[in-house]
């Protein structure tokens, strides 16, 4: 039986592979020329849900023979998850490394692949992997940077308008460079996506994609958050070697804003009450739904921060002037939602019609509440009108839900209603609407990320 050592390769065999003192005859094509050998391919795994979005690791087999994803200190990626168990599944090389194998480590919450409980599977790339409250997806290295563009995709951002035919080429052009980028549009036209999709897309993929929301802070939180304190590294720092994705830029505080220009300025990273900097080798993409240049004329934001993080500026459009991309969108959430059979033709006529204000995410919870409550002749209820409430109510009843099922599905409804309203009644100032709703913003953060699931 063949013995391995802790690098995956045999304990008799270097690390090319070779048995020292025994001569290797290379291997030589048709014409009896020398082959190069293809090396194995790499992959990264990345949480793209959860406690740990965006941390990532390189799948790199020189050095292990397998990776264990779980929440012991021991494990190569380690998930915050209290859902995920201590060894909760394991990767490895397959035969030739064209493939990996995943098994699950008898955790109780199980592991999906695609949305498929499985206790052992073999991967290629591309695949979602799901486990307890996380999910993390699986890319194989060296095609993140090649081909961004695929048709009717850049990532996991679709659309076949030439609106979005048009970013895709911008973007896809960025994702080359080093340059800061600002992510401008509407609530839900999908800028987080687009933001991850350049990161998958340029040199920086192999290392961490960050997120930080500056709307989930306020000023006495945010810059330790952003900078890090001597108990541990901020956003900034953890994103040293890949790239921070900086959500709502314009609700950042003042003294944050002058710490992150002097960074930006400076290339380095001071901790709030340490005097010794860390390098700030970080690419910086900000996205907003503010309009910067009024809040930089009204004196709210730095104007020397602006042109620091607008190497590009990114116009994303909303729902409504992506012609033709409602039908591609609404099919693709109905696979992916679970819905059965074709999308109905009059509902699709219905969605055509609609003008989204909530933009892409509206959509994708419409397509969700059709699969979840089922299809019948009025399919209005799922549109999310705000003409109508009481039909939603008269609709529940009609469905032969169990009570609890439905009080749940109504409450989520009036929640994400009253939510979406109070922030369009403040121009998306998430602080002023929870604050004039009269809830704490924690609390008025956790219905909309729950609205988001």
């Amino acid at each position: 039986m063949t013995q391995f050592a802790q690098n995956g390769t045999s304990a008799f065999e270097d690390r090319t592979g070779r048995v020292p003192g025994v001569p290797e005859e290379p291997a030589q094509d048709a014409h009896g020329r020398a082959v190069r050998p293809k090396p194995p391919p790499s992959y990264v795994l990345r949480v793209i849900k959860g406690p740990d979005m965006g941390k990532s690791l390189v799948l790199d087999w020189s050095r292990t023979a397998k990776a264990v994803v779980g929440h012991a200190p021991s494990c190569e990626l380690r998930i915050t998850d209290a859902r995920v168990a201590r060894r909760h599944l394991s990767l490895s090389p397959e035969e030739n490394c064209n493939a990996l194998r995943l098994v699950d480590g008898r955790s109780s919450e199980g592991t999906r692949v695609g949305g498929i409980r499985v206790v052992e599977a073999l991967l290629e790339g591309g695949e979602t992997i799901e486990l307890g409250g996380t999910t993390l997806r699986l890319m194989r290295a060296g095609e993140l940077q090649a081909g961004a563009v695929e048709g009717d995709r850049f990532g996991r951002v679709l659309g076949q308008s030439n609106a979005m035919r048009k970013l895709f080429t911008a973007c896809e052009a960025l994702s080359v460079s080093m340059l800061p980028v600002i992510l401008e549009g509407e609530t839900g036209t999908g800028k987080d996506a687009l933001a991850e999709a350049i990161h998958d897309a340029s040199t920086r993929a192999w290392g961490p994609l960050v997120f930080f929301d500056c709307a989930a802070h306020d000023e006495t939180t945010e810059i330790e958050a952003l900078f890090g304190s001597p108990q541990g590294a901020g956003a900034l720092e953890r994103a040293v070697g890949g790239t921070l994705v900086i959500d709502e830029i314009g609700q950042l505080g003042g003294e944050a804003q002058r710490r992150l220009t002097a960074s930006l300025e400076r290339g380095e990273i001071w901790r709030a009450g340490e005097n010794v900097p860390v390098r700030a080798d970080v690419r910086v993409i900000a996205t907003t739904r503010s309009d910067l240049d009024l809040l930089v004329t009204a004196r709210a934001f730095r104007e020397e921060l602006l042109f620091r993080l607008a190497g590009a500026r990114i116009q994303v459009p909303p729902l409504r002037q992506r012609h033709g991309d409602v039908e591609l969108l609404a099919r693709h959430f109905w696979r992916t939602s679970g819905g059965e059979g074709e999308l109905p033709k009059h509902f699709l006529i219905r969605l055509a019609r609609h003008d989204w204000p909530g933009n892409v995410h509206e959509l994708e919870h419409a397509i969700s509440r059709a699969t979840t409550l089922g299809q019948d002749d009025n399919l209005e209820f799922h549109l999310g009108e705000r003409t109508r409430p009481i039909d939603f109510i008269e609709y529940l009843i009609t469905q032969g839900l169990p009570m609890r099922r439905a009080r749940q599905l109504l409450i989520r409804e009036f929640e994400k209603r009253f939510v979406d309203r109070a922030v369009r009644d403040h121009n998306g100032n998430v602080s002023r609407a929870a604050m004039a709703s009269g809830m704490t913003r924690r609390y008025f953060h956790m219905i909309m990320a729950k609205d988001r699931r």
